[in-house]
């Protein structure tokens, strides 16, 4: 059975440094994004906010990835690579950052989100609205005592009620002082299967939700995969800790997500999502 690190609360505080960052990076993204503009010109925009906070980003080497950030477009369903293409009226682009803070020794924030490059179709609507809905739920089913299979059960079977799939060769993971570490976070499988989570665990949860088949295909740069047959994909992530509770998610955004979830479509929730709190 996969061990996870467990926590103290002054770790998680550290931790929660990193992920606001990565919070506030998604956000000032959003303020930019727009049709004509690369995703090279989102990889600048993230390496320079990123390392003006006094942070550095971590996919930036990382097993020899060679830019700043994650940009996924239409088909791609995740480590796109940011370059000269240029974003289109239609688009759907999904775009995953992991500050590493403090710079040297610190922690990693993980955080992705989907957004929308001006009007979509209906079918990147669908995609990436029930993406964001399995977010949601497997971020509600969090809690001392859950299993991971129990995530994994809620975010498959929403996919799959609503005609999308769950892609499975790659998953979420624990998260800290490493990017990448145990447990694995698959986003298929069964309810009470698999390692039961226990207060101050600390992993991400990051469905990626392809509109037609699971297969994936990948390019000869050795990091771009896309979708075998073709089909929009979408993909959500949040960095959570395991608390006596419940959940806390650590790379939760203090303001809506422009170009995301500010739309009238938007399926939001109070876990996944920005809910503007309620007057009064």
């Amino acid at each position: 059975m996969a061990k996870a690190t467990i926590h103290n609360a002054r770790e998680i505080e550290e931790l929660r440094v990193a992920c606001r960052l990565a919070a506030d990076t998604l956000l000032m993204v959003g303020e930019h994004l727009r049709p004509g503009m690369t995703t090279q010109d989102v990889n600048t925009l993230v390496h320079e906010f990123t390392i003006a906070h006094g942070a550095r980003p971590a996919p930036l080497g990382y097993r020899g990835f060679p830019r700043s950030v994650c940009t996924s477009v239409n088909d791609v369903i995740c480590h796109g690579i940011p370059d000269p293409t240029v974003l289109r009226d239609g688009d759907i682009l999904n775009v995953d950052v992991t500050p590493v803070m403090p710079a040297v020794g610190g922690w990693h924030g993980d955080t992705n989100a989907t957004f929308y490059i001006g009007e979509p179709s209906a079918q990147a609507r669908q995609v990436v609205e029930v993406a964001r809905e399995c977010l949601e739920l497997g971020i509600a089913a969090v809690k001392p005592g859950a299993a991971l299979g129990d995530i994994g059960w809620a975010i498959q079977r929403h996919a799959e009620a609503n005609g999308c799939s769950v892609v499975r060769e790659y998953t979420g993971h624990g998260i800290g002082r490493r990017f990448h570490s145990e447990p694995a976070v698959r986003h298929y499988g069964q309810p009470g299967v698999g390692l039961r989570l226990r207060r101050g665990m600390t992993f991400t949860i990051e469905p990626m939700i392809n509109l037609g088949a699971h297969a994936c295909r990948h390019l000869d740069d050795g990091w771009t995969v896309l979708t075998r047959d073709g089909s929009l994909s979408a993909q959500f992530e949040h960095t959570v800790v395991v608390t006596r509770q419940g959940v806390d998610v650590l790379t939760a955004r203090s303001a809506p997500l422009k170009g995301s979830e500010d739309v009238p479509w938007a399926r939001l929730g109070p876990l996944a999502s920005y809910v503007e709190p309620a007057a009064g």
